[in-house]
């Protein structure tokens, strides 16, 4: 009679089961946490941008910062704070651009830097691909790599 317990060949086998399936399982739980921020993001540049319009339809002017609407203290799911460029006060200069270099608004820049943190004025470049942003004026707000 076999005494109870597992052998050694069994234990490796449930190990290297295990591991697979962790293999498999963890970078798929990191994608969708990065598709839950990303999606956090796209709401939250959509609510801080119906605020900007508000202040606007009330004051006649764009604000000078997110701190002038309540959204200066306001980060992004990354950690940092959501990137706004007024620009019919500053001119164009610093606007965001597309592939064809035409800036992508014409009243106000609205984005976050995203996961990498870092950005370029064209958004085709490598560090502005996956910056969530607003264009078209509010018509697409997404990441940089869709529009």
């Amino acid at each position: 009679m076999r005494p109870g317990g597992f052998t050694l060949v069994e234990l490796l086998l449930a190990i290297a089961i295990v591991g697979v399936l962790a293999a498999i399982a963890v970078p798929a739980y990191q994608n969708y946490r990065e598709r839950v921020r990303v999606g956090q993001a796209i709401s939250d540049i959509t609510v801080i941008a119906i605020n900007i319009k508000a202040y606007y339809q009330d004051e006649g002017v764009y604000p000078a910062s997110l701190a002038t609407v309540r959204f200066g203290a306001q980060l992004d799911p990354w950690g940092r704070p959501y990137e706004y460029l007024y620009l019919t006060k500053k001119g164009n200069g610093g606007a965001r651009r597309d592939k064809n270099l035409n800036p992508l608004n014409s009243d106000f820049d609205l984005y976050s830097r995203g996961k990498d943190g870092n950005t370029k004025l064209p958004i085709t470049q490598k560090d502005s691909l996956d910056d969530v942003l607003r264009a078209n004026d509010g018509g697409f707000t997404d990441l940089a790599s869709k529009y």
